[in-house]
């Protein structure tokens, strides 16, 4: 039974790993470099002047030693670090469509985690609920990234409740030097929706400051419309609090759809506030072309 379930983490570690590393070559090769600069500049070496080069970049002292100008020539830094912070509370298992929203956290991750390795960079994760479950260090390599998506897609989470501040006071304890940082969630937050992301915001520019902030919200079709089905009850997966919904009345169903919509305008406006990139996925779509809209506006926005 043990050697079966060892069988099916690998097989379905597999095919992530062929589906994601496809995507990186094919579509995302050269978006991922452009988007996402290096910590500085290195010195390459002094050359002579020619006509043409900044004059900021002349090496004084040995112009006057050689009596010839010469520059500084500099190459820029492009290893980062890439910290993958994935909410696994009960909510993410959730699914209306082929995958559940854990799924497609763990692919998003692969296709993240493929990228930075294929630029040389290191990639580490933070995997939370209502704590940090596990924290695997940054580092580079193949064998690397398939334990990051083994540990996405099969790690057995303690907690079942979510809490967004706990990954971000964790990664700047221990990121003591500046990292592009996602973080992959729900966004399902407890108590009041607007407390909980009232303490969430000063927290996130914190964040943004120290690092490279990036939000990626996953939601499933089934969290912002609910069809005519009769009589419906819904459970909050983190909580365990049911509700009864009569889904035959237009009215409970407009309800819920405004009180979704109403809920996504309100994070989607504390997020951006807070000066954090923001991706909005959904479990029935592929993330391919939100994905690419994000890489192309982001490189104009640095390019200006």
């Amino acid at each position: 039974m043990e050697e079966q379930i060892t069988k099916e983490i690998l097989k379905k570690v597999r095919q992530i790993e062929v589906r994601t590393s496809r995507l990186v070559n094919d579509t995302l090769a050269g978006n991922y470099q452009s988007v996402f600069k290096g910590r500085g500049m290195n010195f390459d070496e002094v050359r002579e002047y020619v006509p043409g080069d900044e004059i900021r970049t002349i090496d004084w002292n040995v112009t006057a030693r050689t009596g010839i100008p010469h520059i500084k020539k500099f190459t820029e830094e492009r290893e980062l670090t890439i910290m993958l912070l994935i909410d696994i509370s009960g909510s993410g298992d959730f699914g209306s469509a082929k995958r559940s929203k854990r799924e497609i956290m763990a692919e998003i991750g692969s296709v993240l985690a493929f990228s930075a390795v294929r630029n040389n960079d290191k990639v580490g994760l933070v995997l939370f609920s209502d704590f940090v479950e596990l924290y695997i260090p940054p580092k580079k390599g193949r064998s690397h990234i398939l334990r990051l998506i083994r540990e996405i897609l099969f790690f057995q989470p303690q907690g079942r409740k979510t809490d967004l501040l706990v990954p971000l006071d964790f990664i700047n304890g221990v990121a003591k030097r500046k990292c592009v940082t996602f973080l992959i969630s729900d966004f399902c937050l407890p108590g009041a929706f607007e407390d909980a992301l009232s303490a969430l915001q000063p927290k996130m520019q914190v964040t943004n400051r120290r690092h490279d902030l990036i939000s990626m919200i996953i939601s499933d079709p089934r969290e912002h419309t609910i069809p005519d089905v009769g009589w419906l009850t819904i459970e909050d997966a983190e909580s365990g609090m049911q509700v009864e919904l009569d889904t035959s009345d237009p009215a409970v169903r407009q309800e819920y759809a405004e009180l979704a919509a109403s809920r996504t305008q309100i994070l989607h406006k504390t997020i951006r506030s807070a000066g954090v990139d923001l991706l909005d996925l959904s479990t029935d779509e592929s993330y391919i072309p939100p994905l690419m809209n994000f890489f192309g506006n982001r490189r104009r926005r640095i390019n200006r």
